[in-house]
């Protein structure tokens, strides 16, 4: 049986922080991106409440701090990452609103551009 792989597709300024993780940290993520572009859900990522549906996160600790990225399954036929950033433990287990507001603004423009 042949897989059905979708591309994956990077908003550049998520490309340019997700290069900017540990190498390990960046070999976790893109074999959980890779599931996602099987058309399948890596068991480190989860959905992102309030974003909709298609919307998920992959956030997983690395000596003490969350490496997290945020991807849509149902913006286009591509697997597109529109966030990428490092979260410092001593915030909490909560995403920053900075960061949920620049995830939507991401999501809303990429929607209007493909739409």
């Amino acid at each position: 049986m042949v897989r059905q792989t979708r591309p994956i597709s990077w908003i550049k300024a998520a490309r340019k922080d997700f290069e900017k993780f540990p190498q390990e940290a960046q070999t976790i993520r893109l074999a959980a991106l890779t599931i996602a572009a099987e058309n399948g859900k890596a068991d480190v990522a989860k959905p992102m409440k309030g974003l909709g549906p298609g919307v998920f996160e992959i956030a997983l600790p690395l000596r003490g701090d969350a490496f997290r990225v945020v991807y849509g399954v149902q913006i286009g036929p591509e697997v597109w990452v529109v966030h990428a950033f490092q979260k410092k433990a001593a915030q909490g287990i909560k995403t920053p609103q900075r960061e949920i507001d620049l995830i939507k603004s991401r999501l809303r423009v990429l929607k209007e551009m493909l739409g």
